[in-house]
């Protein structure tokens, strides 16, 4: 990592709350909520906006947000976030199956159509050389409502954030997913 983490005694308390979930939840603490809480406001806004986003009642199915997440951190060479979104994707799919075929999505039955309108927008806006188009939209709205398209731009934006701060920042995956190759 380009940016060493603190000992955890020396992140402030409440952080450090944060940081007691996460090791309930995934075993450990997360590498990118040490970097980040070198900073707590930036942190604590950050852990605020995905709390949002990753809400349990969130209109975007949670395998559809999972699938989102995966596809934008290969985009951007996020070790980290490949891993820990791939061991989310396996949980909430119950199979590799779509991970193992995502990078070429277009060319796969395992998508539906909404899924590949998702992918297909998701795509357009991380590639900085695209901008997403009229066909686009009239593909999306075919599937999802105008507050769905917001929600869905919304992650999106915030995984095109995430990934590209670990990947500039070097964070290395924490060995959560381990496919088979």
């Amino acid at each position: 990592m380009r940016i060493p983490t603190k000992p955890l005694q020396e992140y402030p308390w409440i952080l450090r709350l944060f940081f007691k979930h996460q090791v309930k939840k995934y075993g450990v603490v997360l590498e990118p909520a040490k970097i980040w809480g070198r900073v707590p406001k930036l942190f604590i806004a950050v852990a605020s906006l995905y709390g949002v986003i990753d809400r349990k009642k969130n209109p975007i199915n949670p395998v559809l947000r999972s699938l989102i997440t995966v596809r934008v951190s290969q985009i951007n060479w996020c070790a980290f976030c490949v891993d820990i979104n791939s061991q989310t994707l396996i949980k909430r799919s119950g199979s590799e199956e779509k991970i193992n075929a995502l990078e070429n999505w277009r060319d796969s039955e395992l998508f539906s159509d909404k899924e590949k309108a998702a992918l297909d927008y998701a795509e357009s806006v991380t590639y900085s050389d695209q901008n997403p188009t009229k066909k686009h939209f009239e593909q999306l709205k075919k599937h999802f409502t105008d507050n769905e398209i917001v929600e869905l731009t919304a992650l999106i934006a915030f995984q095109n954030m995430s990934s590209k701060f670990n990947s500039a920042l070097d964070v290395p995956a924490q060995g959560f997913c381990k496919l088979k190759n």
